[in-house]
């Protein structure tokens, strides 16, 4: 066995770069970009007026003059005025073109407007006030998206704001996740006294669906020589395939003896960990690699998320994201010296400190456990208890809020 440092570095060993694509920005949502987006003109392009009001000279005001006669009305969308008398004002909507001649803007709220006269209610206005200026956001050629990061409808918006109508994001690589056993059958079936649904897949396929992987599904009987036949033709159509069960001790457990059989290196079987101790990964001389999971349900989806998932998002480019930390709300008490991963369901208190508290299970076939829960903690080696107030790493698998 091999412990849980190991493990991770023997798989990020194998980060694999499947190169990029470019696609219409419209489809890039929950992409990985692949490109750095740099602005096309100033933010804004323009003096922006931030109220609807009145603008006028600084100058005037600060002279004593109140009122102020109306030369126009400048909109959004129109071309630039420019106010022929600085004794005047121009009326100015949200979004407009700063008139030229003209450096303060008083709202409509500001403003007593009687016929074509406004006159300024308030005692003191700002040099350049309610006015957004030309470049102060970004300029131009300036960095406004970096490389690297996940495409969200905020990074959609600034794309679309200089132009870019396709992007540059990266490809994705061809998954295959594959259920194993003779116990199991499909989720509109009605199982027998000594079978279950294959639930595993669905797992592991709407994981990799928040990464916008639409992977493939398969599934392998207890049976070695149909399994070999099988694996012989994936391992040459996909990149990635992903196997739940069959790893372990048991009698009918052939995978390991078929990805030997097949040539897949083996990197690690094993890992000084609960749950998910009997984790195979390897590699095809092709460049196929292999995450055969354990079969039960908790476990599985640990090794998804603190081993697959990380390794996902180095393949793609993904930027390091900032590792979450959460202190025990209750203690924890664990003698094997093995990594222990704990569900717990999180919450904050009112200084904003993130509390994990342990939720207690059945040990990993409790599938419905993980439903109480919001995350895995991780419980180093090296001691038996674990004390309220303690701080270690949590890994989320469901959002906060």
């Amino acid at each position: 066995m091999i412990t849980v440092e190991e493990a991770l570095q023997l798989i990020k060993d194998q980060t694999t770069n499947y190169g990029t694509e470019e696609i219409e920005l419209k489809h890039s949502i929950g992409r990985v970009l692949q490109e750095t987006i740099v602005a096309d003109r100033d933010f804004p392009p323009y003096d922006r007026v931030t109220m609807d009001g009145i603008a006028f000279q600084f100058d005037a005001f600060e002279n004593g003059r109140k009122t102020f006669e109306i030369e126009g009305v400048a909109a959004a969308g129109a071309a630039q005025f420019t106010l022929s008398n600085p004794d005047n004002c121009l009326e100015v909507m949200t979004g407009s073109i700063m008139p030229l001649e003209t450096d303060v803007v008083v709202r409509y709220e500001d403003v007593k407007i009687e016929g074509n006269l406004a006159t300024v209610l308030v005692d003191k206005v700002r040099k350049r006030q309610n006015v957004h200026g030309k470049g102060e956001d970004r300029k131009a050629g300036s960095e406004v998206i970096s490389k690297g990061v996940m495409i969200s409808p905020a990074e959609i918006g600034v794309a679309a704001t200089v132009g870019k109508s396709v992007i540059k994001v990266a490809k994705l690589p061809r998954v295959l996740i594959i259920s194993t056993g003779d116990e199991l059958v499909k989720v509109h079936e009605t199982p027998k006294a000594h079978q279950i649904r294959r639930s595993n897949v669905f797992l592991l396929q709407t994981t990799f669906q928040e990464y916008k992987i639409d992977a493939d599904t398969a599934h392998l009987n207890d049976d070695l020589e149909n399994i070999k036949v099988s694996l012989a033709l994936y391992l040459q159509n996909y990149d990635v395939i992903v196997m739940s069960g069959g790893v372990s001790k048991g009698k009918f457990d052939f995978l390991p003896e078929a990805l030997n059989d097949l040539s897949v290196a083996k990197h690690f079987h094993k890992l000084k960990q609960r749950p998910g101790k009997p984790f195979w990964f390897g590699k095809h001389p092709n460049g196929t690699l292999v995450f055969a999971l354990p079969g039960n349900p908790v476990s599985s989806f640990l090794c998804t998320h603190r081993y697959l998932i990380p390794w996902l998002k180095d393949s793609i480019g993904l930027k390091k994201e900032t590792v979450m930390n959460a202190v025990l709300a209750a203690p924890i008490h664990f003698k094997p010296d093995l990594t222990y991963f704990a569900q717990v369901k999180l919450s904050s208190d009112v200084d904003g400190k993130l509390l994990a508290y342990p939720i207690e299970g059945n040990g990993s076939g409790d599938f419905a456990n993980l439903v109480d829960a919001d995350a895995f903690i991780e419980i180093p080696r090296g001691k038996d208890v674990f004390e309220v107030g303690e701080v270690y790493r949590v890994f989320l698998y469901r959002g906060l809020g």
